[in-house]
């Protein structure tokens, strides 16, 4: 017999959101791996349960992989945690997975609490088709790519961002994709929880010290594809401003637009002057 990789959701502010699966999973693991040994401690101490722990995070994951498959080999379980919410979300957890699988280990998860999917169904926005992009890049042409692709995606958009970027973030988004309904959610499941609907145009930031980590979801492109000769160098324009270089841009718009990359192309050149 060999163990199972057990990906466990914590809570993301309300205690009682944990899964009485997730209780027992903690009882009975050999190991429990987290991004921090002393707020998972301090959950398993509030259940009474006494665990081993071992840090998993960024930083550490890729040395604990080998740890993780000793003990899934000696037949005990191991569970994953993130600090809140669900593992392997814009959180460690993936290289270990990965890792189980190829040793043949059985791989499953307790599922629970997640910021991601409690700010989209409480946003009032589109949930039938929708994109995660985690965390923004922080600076440089690899962030003004990826506004750019989100300018262009008609599905909704779901962003996680740190508070002291918040103001920043939604200033780029109003600028690379122009005013959309949006909504802002924090403190999710706590006393406080705040959620935020309007457009990024008029977004207010709340007045007092904004706390933990924002998620941020954001209407699709609503505007059909470009056809006339203005529409289509308007688009072009909104590419290169967001960044992109004349050839990305042509091939960006050639595509909506249904015209041949080489007319775009000029029609960039033309425009970039």
């Amino acid at each position: 017999m060999t163990g199972s990789l057990v990906l466990v959701a914590t809570p993301i502010g309300n205690l009682g959101d944990l899964a009485p699966r997730a209780v027992e999973a903690f009882r009975t693991a050999g190991l429990v791996c987290c991004e921090d040994t002393r707020r998972t401690g301090l959950l398993l101490s509030n259940l009474g349960i006494d665990a081993t722990l071992m840090r998993l995070d960024d930083h550490t994951e890729h040395h604990g992989v080998a740890r993780v498959v000793d003990v899934l080999r000696s037949g005990r379980d191991v569970v994953v945690v993130s600090d809140a919410g669900t593992p392997g979300i814009s959180d460690p957890g993936t290289r270990v997975v990965r890792a189980a699988i190829a040793e043949g280990h059985r791989v499953t998860s307790i599922p629970g609490p997640s910021a991601l999917l409690a700010a989209v169904i409480v946003s009032g926005l589109p949930t039938e088709r929708f994109v995660f992009e985690g965390f923004l890049p922080r600076r440089g042409p690899e962030r003004r790519r990826r506004l750019g692709e989100i300018a262009r995606e008609q599905r909704t958009v779901v962003l996680y961002e740190a508070p002291h970027r918040l103001v920043e973030t939604m200033t780029d988004l109003l600028s690379a994709c122009g005013d959309r309904s949006v909504a802002v959610a924090r403190e999710l499941t706590k006393i406080h929880e705040e959620i935020w609907r309007g457009t990024l145009a008029n977004f207010e930031p709340a007045a007092d010290e904004p706390r933990g980590e924002h998620v941020i979801v954001l209407g699709g492109r609503a505007d059909p594809s470009p056809t006339t000769d203005e529409e289509i160098d308007l688009a072009l324009r909104s590419e290169l401003d967001s960044g992109a270089s004349v050839k990305d841009a042509a091939a960006t718009v050639a595509e909506l637009a249904g015209i041949p990359k080489r007319e775009a192309y000029q029609r960039a050149m033309r425009l970039r002057g």
